[in-house]
């Protein structure tokens, strides 16, 4: 690939080799995820960052936006009404504010992780009316869901500004 294709390549930090048992292992690859594509979002110019790359509209502001729906769907219980609504930020929110949402959304579920010892017990809810996944099934559907998004966000970044790597 030419320098001028690539313009600036970022630091390809590889998975994680955390953990004893399978919640460690778990949560660890989801935070390496969830770190991932908070990077990728972080420092991406106005307006290119809202752009859609791609004919769905995609975009890698949206993308954030959307993950900080669904870690508090997942594991805050919050409802969401219009899932496609979610993939787009708001026009009054900068790339840090959705960024700094979704790490304070992270750092909320992960409080609310660390007092969940029991893989195969529920998610804990704010309304016991509603049923809830099991942490388990929590951590393997945020791991696809973050890992899924984050390769999007890569290529959606790459287009705006040639930025590279993990």
């Amino acid at each position: 690939m030419s320098s001028t294709t690539r313009r600036s390549r970022g630091r390809d930090t590889p998975p994680p080799r955390t953990g004893d048992n399978e919640g460690e292992v778990l949560r660890g690859f989801l935070d390496y995820l969830r770190t991932s594509i908070a990077a990728k979002v972080d420092g991406a110019r106005e307006p290119q960052v809202r752009t859609a790359a791609v004919p769905s509209g995609t975009n890698l502001l949206g993308l954030l936006n959307h993950l900080t729906f669904v870690e508090r769907s997942v594991f805050l219980g919050d409802d969401v009404t219009d899932w496609q609504a979610t993939f787009h930020a708001a026009p009054a929110d900068s790339v840090a504010d959705v960024v700094a949402r979704y790490r304070d959304t992270v750092q909320r579920a992960n409080d609310l992780l660390d007092g969940c010892a029991d893989l195969g017990a529920p998610v804990p809810r704010p309304r016991p009316d509603r049923p809830a996944p099991s942490i388990r099934w929590a951590l393997a559907h945020m791991i696809e869901e973050t890992g899924r998004h984050a390769g999007h966000a890569d290529i959606l970044r790459e287009l705006v500004d040639g930025t590279t790597g993990r």
